[in-house]
């Protein structure tokens, strides 16, 4: 930037050059010029902060669609679970434990099936009250009384079976 003194300097040799007729219409000529390139620079300004507003609003259009797609996903997979066959497990229609009731296809042995013991869910009205409240009683009396408690509720299913 130019200091005061310079500005005198520049003043006194404008005026010497143009005479002091010329310098009121190079000073309006000035004054049009300035305001013209604040109008353009406030106009580019505020083209260039629409532009990004337009910007700014399609990517947040872009983030909801995308939201709203995996919302819809997310749905999508949480589907209410069905009762299957495991794969490869027949399925036995014909036999009388079955027609029990309470039996599950776990729960019916297998001919052939020596993989060792298997574990069935057990549906609740098969299980008495007394054996669910007597389970955490047995637990806490030792060793001896963990041991017996898998072998009463064993005693017990196969009561309710029968």
């Amino acid at each position: 930037m130019l200091s005061i003194p310079h500005m005198i300097v520049v003043f006194v040799i404008v005026l010497v050059v143009f005479g002091p007729h010329k310098l009121p219409e190079l000073a309006r000529g000035l004054g049009k010029l300035m305001a013209e390139f604040r109008k353009a620079s406030t106009d580019f300004k505020s083209a260039f902060e629409e532009e990004m507003r337009d910007l700014e609003r399609q990517a947040r259009e872009v983030e909801r669609r995308k939201a709203e797609a995996a919302s819809a996903a997310a749905a999508a997979q949480t589907q209410p679970a069905t009762l299957a066959t495991p794969s490869g497990a027949e399925t036995q229609a014909g036999t009388p434990e079955l027609a029990a009731g309470g039996a599950t296809e776990a729960s019916v042995p297998e001919s052939g099936a020596s993989e060792g013991p298997v574990v069935a869910p057990v549906a609740e009205g098969n299980v008495s009250r007394e054996t669910e409240t007597s389970a955490p009683n047995a637990q806490g009396g030792g060793e001896g009384s963990e041991a017996a408690a898998p072998q009463e509720l064993q005693a017990k299913l196969q009561k309710a079976d029968n």
